[in-house]
């Protein structure tokens, strides 16, 4: 059972962010940025600011920034994210038009050997880490992906109409044998988790494993051009 409670009532220590953590656009405030080296550069600049104002008190300024970065068109989908995750501690939820919107999704499968993860946006950016270590980061040289992104988007956003969002912090990473999809949305997380064999066929799920795995494919195709 997923459970986000601590230990005997201990508080619960905040765990390293990892990699796979930024995937998700549900970083601490403190981390997102971590620090100050891109703080003159939208949309950086506006979050420092923003946890600044939060800080000082003046949560309407703090708001009214994450707004801006949320309804800013053409930025990295993960920043539209951490905006709306924000923007939902603070009580200001989204438009119902927008909520379901799939701004991202993170596929990922417990191997006997460690985890696989592929990870697509909205943006048309993507990134695929193997088990083993390697990886590909795609973050749209050019268009050739798009149409793979679009159509997974699309399927994810299927499924998402028939799941509410998860009100709890997000779980660990699937355990050996199992996998999780992960669809990234305005009103928050929506994610199917299940053994490998019976979430893959699912009717939906099987469709949305199906294009991220093509996905997987043209992205380790990618490898010697990138």
């Amino acid at each position: 059972m997923l459970s986000s409670s601590s230990l005997n009532g201990a508080p619960k220590q905040r765990p390293p962010i990892a990699l796979r953590d930024t995937l998700f656009g549900d970083l601490p405030l403190d981390q997102w940025p971590q620090d100050t080296l891109h703080g003159d550069i939208f949309p950086w600049s506006a979050f420092v600011s923003a946890r600044v104002a939060l800080a000082s008190g003046n949560t309407a300024a703090a708001i009214d920034l994450w707004k801006k970065i949320a309804e800013t068109p053409e930025l990295e989908s993960r920043h539209a994210v951490q905006a709306w995750n924000f923007l939902r501690a603070q009580g200001c939820e989204p438009a119902e038009e927008i909520a379901s919107q799939v701004l991202g999704i993170v596929v990922e499968v417990g191997m006997p050997e460690g985890l696989d993860l592929l990870a697509a946006y909205a943006d048309h950016s993507a990134r695929y880490y193997n088990y083993s270590g390697s990886s590909v980061v795609w973050d749209y040289p050019d268009t050739s992906l798009d149409a793979r992104i679009e159509q997974l988007l699309a399927a994810s956003a299927e499924i998402v109409a028939q799941i509410g969002p998860w009100d709890d912090e997000r779980p660990a990473a699937p355990q050996e044998g199992y996998a999780r999809l992960s669809f990234l949305t305005p009103s928050g997380l929506h994610f199917g988790e299940g053994p490998m064999d019976v979430l893959s066929q699912d009717p939906l799920g099987m469709k949305v494993f199906g294009l991220a795995a093509d996905l997987m494919q043209a992205l380790i195709g990618k490898t010697g051009a990138l």
